[in-house]
């Protein structure tokens, strides 16, 4: 501030949340309040309609995955639709009243969230703003990791694991939109079969940990992306399964963070190892993802290319049991929680 002027206080509203009160079960849950600023330069405030429920919150739940800087550290959410409410100075990307859905590095699990308004996507046209919160974080997760890191090709067969997830539905609509060869891995055989369809009549393998020789057997040659969330339980069958220059992208590590990989055949493979998040990037990365999304992913929802998939929405009150179905390993797809 110069000398002799007031300092501006921004207006901040309280709204309610859902907060986690220290690390552990679905028993630190709680619904209560949290103070929401008015936006800035920039950015709007968001109503929000739903959020979707992602593992991110169950590990920052259980004090495994703290919330990045700038984000709230006990509210939860990633990924969020809803109506724009509020614009800040020189935000004239939305109208009020716009429906809108995007990512954030937390603070989603709330009535209300304040975001740069670049950050936001349209809600594709014929898609239902509740089930919207079902796309950002897993239709851009495994499109930016599988598509735009790893290059994705038509005709190109591609293994995901957890192919039950949100993310894996997503991966495998996706590898159909560019023409490529899904396969997928799920420890549920009941799982598999929920969603064979996706895979529009290609092979979805069922894994017990070893799954390189059937993905051979089907690919006549191995993998040439695999889209894997696992991590060390599954690093050297990973690269069995890969073809010659592979490329495979690690986007989770459900599995364990450290154990032995097989370099020499990592070298033999000419295989490449691609690490990636999105959390955690910085606010210029996510505007230019989104924005690419805009344009390339959103005109696929709208055509019916895409679609969420969403195994069930519950209200707000309820977020500890989406949490604990979720935890369960008993949904496919995406658990949404509504702001009501």
């Amino acid at each position: 501030q110069r000398r002799g002027r007031r300092p501006v206080l921004l207006r901040v509203m309280r709204v309610p949340a859902i907060r986690f009160t220290g690390a552990g079960g679905v028993e630190v849950i709680e619904l209560g309040e949290v103070e929401v600023r008015a936006p800035g330069p920039g950015e709007v405030a968001v109503a929000i309609a739903a959020a979707g429920v992602n593992r991110a919150d169950l590990l920052q739940r259980r004090g495994l995955y703290p919330a990045p800087p700038g984000a709230p550290p006990d509210v939860p959410g990633l990924e969020f639709s809803g109506t724009v409410v509020a614009r800040g100075p020189g935000a004239a990307l939305w109208a009020e009243g716009a429906a809108v859905m995007g990512i954030t590095g937390g603070g989603a699990m709330a009535r209300r969230i304040v975001v740069h308004e670049r950050e936001l996507m349209p809600v594709p046209a014929g898609v239902e703003l509740i089930a919207a919160a079902a796309i950002p974080e897993v239709f851009l997760t495994a499109w930016d990791a599988m598509i735009l890191q790893a290059g994705l090709a038509a005709g190109e067969p591609v293994l995901i694991h957890a192919v039950a997830s949100g993310v894996g539905t997503a991966a495998v609509q996706l590898a159909r939109a560019v023409g490529a060869r899904p396969l997928g891995t799920s420890r549920n055989a009941g799982k598999l079969a929920r969603v064979a369809g996706l895979a529009d009549g290609d092979g979805l393998v069922s894994t017990d940990g070893r799954f390189a020789a059937a993905v051979h057997a089907r690919t006549g040659g191995g993998a040439a992306v695999i889209l894997d969330c696992v991590g060390a339980a599954y690093a050297e069958e990973n690269l069995r399964a890969l073809a010659p220059r592979g490329r495979l992208v690690m986007i989770g590590t459900m599995g364990g963070a450290t154990g032995p990989v097989p370099l020499g055949m990592l070298l033999g493979k000419r295989a490449t190892i691609i690490g990636t998040v999105l959390r955690a990037r910085p606010l210029e990365e996510k505007i230019a993802l989104a924005r690419r999304a805009t344009a390339q992913l959103v005109p696929l929802f709208e055509r019916g290319v895409l679609a969420p998939v969403i195994d069930r929405v519950l209200p707000m009150a309820a977020c500890a049991e989406a949490h604990a179905h979720v935890e369960a390993d008993a949904s496919v797809g995406k658990v949404d929680r509504k702001s009501t």
